[in-house]
C-alpha cells in the first residue's frame, strides 16, 4: 500500500469496491482486497431461526446504537486470529468520530456481550466485523442492525464474504460485477444510519424478519 491510508482514502476505496485488512493484530501492513464473489445480506431476505425470534421477544438484553463504537470494535478484534491491527483500529475511530462508522451493541447489565459495526456510505452499509460473548448475541445484534438500515433507507448490505453463519440468515454470494452494479447505484442515494429513524422494537425485528425452522 504506498499511498499513507487515511480515512478519507478509505471512504474512496469503499466507494470503489474494495476495503483494508492485515494479515493479523501485530502486522503492521494493510492491504486492499476486491473479492472476485462478494457476499451480500438482501435486506428484504434476511432470515432467523424461530427459536432466535422467541429469544428476540423473551428480551433479558438492551440493545444501543453507538454507545460504545472503540469497545464494539476491540471486543470484534479480541479473538486468537483477527485483521484488525492498530492501524485498522485508528482508523474506524476517526471514521466513527468523523460520522461514517458506527455500531450496534447488545447488553446484559454492564456487559457487552455482542455487537456488529462498520461503515455507511450513501445507502450502502458495509460491514465490518462482528462478535459474541453468550449464544445467538451476534444473530442478535445482526438482526437489529438489519432491520434498523431498513427502517433508514438502507439498499445494500455488503458482508465482504459469505460464512455458513450468514447464509444461514439469508446472506448471499454475487459476482464482482454484481456488485459493483449494485454499489454504484445504492452510493448515488442517500440514507442515514443514526437521527432519523430509532432503534427498531423487539416486534419489528421479528416482523421484518423471515422465520424458519
Amino acid at each position: 500500500m504506498n499511498a499513507p491510508l487515511t480515512p478519507e482514502l478509505l471512504l474512496h476505496a469503499y466507494a470503489s469496491g474494495i476495503f483494508p485488512m492485515s494479515e493479523g493484530k501485530d502486522d503492521p501492513e494493510v492491504f486492499w482486497v476486491d473479492p472476485k464473489r462478494r457476499g451480500i445480506l438482501p435486506l428484504d431476505g434476511f432470515h432467523i431461526s424461530r427459536s432466535l425470534a422467541k429469544r428476540i421477544q423473551r428480551g433479558g438484553f438492551d440493545v444501543t446504537l453507538n454507545q460504545d463504537f472503540t469497545g464494539c470494535v476491540q471486543a470484534c478484534a479480541n479473538r486468537p486470529e483477527t485483521w484488525i491491527n492498530d492501524t485498522i483500529f485508528s482508523l474506524y475511530t476517526a471514521l466513527h468520530i468523523a460520522g461514517f462508522a458506527h455500531s450496534i451493541e447488545v447488553w446484559q447489565g454492564k456487559n457487552m456481550v455482542g455487537g456488529v459495526y462498520g461503515v455507511a456510505l450513501g445507502s450502502v452499509f458495509f460491514g465490518e466485523s462482528m462478535f459474541s460473548t453468550q449464544t445467538d448475541m451476534s444473530k442478535v445484534a445482526l438482526a437489529y442492525l438489519t432491520c434498523h438500515l431498513t427502517n433508514s433507507g438502507f439498499t445494500l448490505f455488503d458482508t465482504q464474504f459469505i460464512t455458513d453463519h450468514l447464509k444461514s440468515l439469508g446472506g448471499i454470494e454475487i459476482s464482482r460485477a454484481e456488485y459493483r452494479r449494485r454499489l454504484a447505484q445504492a452510493i448515488e442515494s442517500e440514507a442515514q444510519f443514526q437521527g432519523v429513524s430509532p432503534l427498531p422494537s423487539a416486534q419489528d425485528v421479528v416482523q421484518r424478519s423471515t422465520q424458519t425452522s
